[in-house]
């Protein structure tokens, strides 16, 4: 490579690294030409202005090449056409999410370029739609789908619904038009298959989904005295009502964990839990319902496990040494709740109490998207809870109001 091609270059990937991290409009020729090692002499020789060098990079950046190559790569990686639309969609937001400042210049500046700026961003546009095409064309052929649309066609209307989500969210962050970033693909996923693949299609190779759930959490002072009835009944009792209301994990869940699937310490109490597809982590919640149970180290878990003199490998047993059955923990769960009466007129059922910790953590902040990571269920399974805490919410928000004196009213009648 000569030394004016190498110079050229090394001018390129400074202002796309630049541009990415502030900006166009906050980006000066002069940093751009400090952090290629130049003066800006040679820039302005080589480019002209900095419009001129933004028209460069548009030209002969790599980096769209390399996004439109990896997204046709993961046509591979899934059967289901949901799944697969789906993941592509989410890669696709996260690399625009990794530069939103250069993507609020291209279109907040846009009037501002010379025409040949303009058109050199259309080019790439139209050549990341190719690639996207691309995507479509052999995701579809593999799985013998066939199109209700061109190719090319389809691929513009997603492209044109991902870059518009992503300016919306970079432009506006007080928008309603949807809850979450997984509410929009979930919803874009759905007009897109069905637009595209004929519904028989769809239909045969849809995934098999549990059907919707009637969620019922329980109040903060039902689970505190399940809690503490558990507490009356051993160390081990209290440990299984705490790993329920604490971790949310399942009884079939709870039935498998081994003793050193558990790691704590003062930073963090993590959970590994195997699945029929694989594992993941859970933390082990010092706070349960607004009521602190103890530490990372010391809570009933760890309680019932330092307890323990056997050298059984299972985290929970019966009393003759053997893992602990669901049946066993739905009986401890109706020692529990014997005595104790919802507002449904009838005692707590034991898949309230994961349905509960659900609840919990939407009303705590956890997002839809982390939620579907610490318990392993798709968007769909968790709606009715995402529905159920934005209703919670609302009454929360309404009894709050109710609290408050009047501003200025008389309180007389």
């Amino acid at each position: 490579m000569s030394s004016q091609s190498s110079t050229r270059q090394r001018l390129i990937r400074s202002a796309l690294q630049l541009f990415i991290s502030q900006g166009i409009s906050g980006t000066t020729t002069r940093q751009i030409a400090e952090s290629a090692g130049v003066n800006e002499v040679t820039l302005f020789r080589h480019f002209g202005s900095k419009h001129g060098l933004l028209l460069g990079v548009l030209e002969e950046s790599t980096a769209f090449q390399h996004l439109g190559k990896a997204l046709v790569a993961q046509a591979n990686e899934s059967e289901n056409p949901e799944q697969a639309v789906h993941a592509y969609a989410s890669n696709y937001l996260h690399a625009l999410e990794q530069v939103p400042d250069l993507i609020r210049s291209l279109v907040g500046e846009a009037d501002q370029y010379p025409a040949e700026n303009r058109l050199a961003l259309g080019k790439r546009l139209t050549e990341v739609n190719q690639y996207v095409a691309q995507y479509f064309e052999t995701f579809m052929s593999q799985r013998q789908l066939a199109p209700q649309m061109q190719f090319d066609k389809l691929a513009s209307l997603f492209e044109c619904l991902l870059l518009g989500y992503a300016v919306i969210e970079f432009t506006s962050e007080y928008h309603q038009l949807w809850d979450h970033q997984e509410d929009f693909i979930h919803h874009a996923v759905q007009m897109i298959l069905h637009g595209a693949i004929a519904p028989e299609v769809l239909s045969k190779n849809a995934p098999s989904h549990q059907p919707s759930i009637a969620v019922a959490d329980l109040p903060a002072d039902t689970v505190h005295t399940i809690l503490r009835q558990a507490k009356k009944q051993g160390l081990q009792n209290h440990a299984l009502a705490y790993v329920l209301f604490g971790v949310g994990l399942s009884p079939e869940e709870m039935i498998g964990l081994l003793r050193s699937q558990q790691l704590s310490n003062n930073q963090q109490h993590i959970l590994q839990v195997q699945t029929a597809t694989g594992s993941r982590q859970v933390t082990v919640n010092q706070w349960v319902m607004g009521k602190r149970l103890g530490s990372y180290t010391a809570n009933p878990l760890t309680k019932w496990l330092k307890s323990r003199k056997d050298n059984e490998p299972m985290m929970f047993i019966d009393e003759h040494s053997q893992p602990l059955t669901t049946t066993a923990i739905a009986t401890y769960w109706q020692t529990w709740t014997a005595d104790i009466t919802t507002l449904a007129g009838h005692p707590p059922t034991l898949d309230q109490a994961q349905q509960t910790w659900c609840i919990d953590m939407l009303m705590r902040g956890v997002t839809l998207e982390n939620l579907i990571l610490l318990t392993g269920w798709t968007l769909e399974q968790l709606q009715p809870y995402a529905q159920r805490a934005q209703e919670k919410a609302a009454l929360e928000q309404a009894a709050r109001l109710d609290q408050k004196p009047g501003s200025g009213a008389s309180n007389k009648d």
